[in-house]
């Protein structure tokens, strides 16, 4: 098998509205979906049962994001969180077990789930209100991991542009008992400083955490990992895999190839060994790229 064509990738060019596929060595590229310019940022596939959902940021002062549903072929498409219900949707997570979506919600100011069908909206975490608290981007949720068995999520808040007040949390995925999303005491600070976090992956059998950073260089426009426990020794900092990116954006891991694939708004999508090594870029000028899956 040659590792370098095996699965299929799937990713949004927010500016056109469109999802998009292709192989992994860059051979077969296909649009999928043109829904319009409705800001399309976070992705995630069902292989199994044959959905695609992504979210739609929508006009970000406006409140009218949404999360979509269509079969894989782009067929029957289905608004499953309308617009009002999410303000600017941004990463998006299928998690398996229990059968949920997970997103983090920028403007919005939160981090959200529900079920697969848009039922059962939650909010787990809030960290503002106003409209005075919307305009600290310290407080905006962008990226979103979940580990289901290990009872937790993680998510990024990106801090304001190139501020290095970057920040990456988890939380337990069940609220506290009488405990809600403002109040809640079991949020930890992992990592801060960084320069604009944006999606997140994780590695569960090493422990690390992915992700993206949008921040200018020589500290950002970057993908990082670092220990998903980091333990007392504050000292351990992110390692930096690859740099000079323009944008970076969309991250997503192919654990058992051993390699990973980023987009960035310039328009490129890259496949990389999971230390940064043997990159190359596998589509050229495709868009204004966001959001990133990798099916197997």
């Amino acid at each position: 098998m040659n590792n370098n064509v095996h699965g299929r990738i799937f990713f949004l060019d927010l500016g056109a509205g469109r999802i998009l596929s292709v192989n992994p060595d860059g051979s077969d590229l296909k649009t999928i979906v043109e829904e319009g310019r409705k800001l399309p940022d976070g992705l995630a596939i069902d292989a199994i049962n044959g959905y695609m959902y992504w979210t739609n940021m929508g006009n970000p002062s406006a409140n009218d994001g949404s999360i979509v549903r269509s079969n894989l072929d782009g067929e029957n498409i289905t608004i499953l969180v309308p617009p009002g219900e999410t303000f600017t949707p941004k990463q998006l997570q299928l998690e398996t077990k229990t059968a949920k979506l997970y997103w983090c919600d920028r403007e919005g100011m939160r981090v959200m789930r529900s079920n697969l069908d848009g039922s059962g909206i939650e909010t787990l975490v809030q960290t503002g209100a106003t409209a005075t608290d919307r305009l600290d981007q310290k407080r905006w949720c962008v990226g979103i991991a979940v580990d289901p068995d290990g009872g937790k999520f993680y998510w990024t808040q990106k801090g304001g542009d190139n501020a290095g007040e970057g920040c990456i949390y988890r939380a337990d995925i069940d609220i506290p008992g009488g405990e809600t999303p403002v109040t809640r005491t079991d949020i930890e600070l992992l990592y801060s400083g960084l320069p604009e976090p944006i999606d997140l992956d994780i590695d569960l059998a090493n422990r690390m955490l992915y992700w993206t950073d949008r921040g200018d260089p020589p500290k950002g426009n970057t993908v990082n990992r670092a220990p998903m426990d980091p333990g007392p020794n504050i000292k351990e900092r992110p390692q930096v895999l690859i740099k000079h990116l323009m944008e970076a954006i969309g991250l997503a891991l192919d654990l058992k190839g051993g390699r990973m694939f980023v987009t960035d708004l310039a328009g490129s999508v890259y496949s990389a060994n999971l230390d940064g090594s043997n990159l190359k870029t596998i589509v050229a000028a495709g868009g204004n790229l966001t959001g990133i899956t990798y099916v197997p």
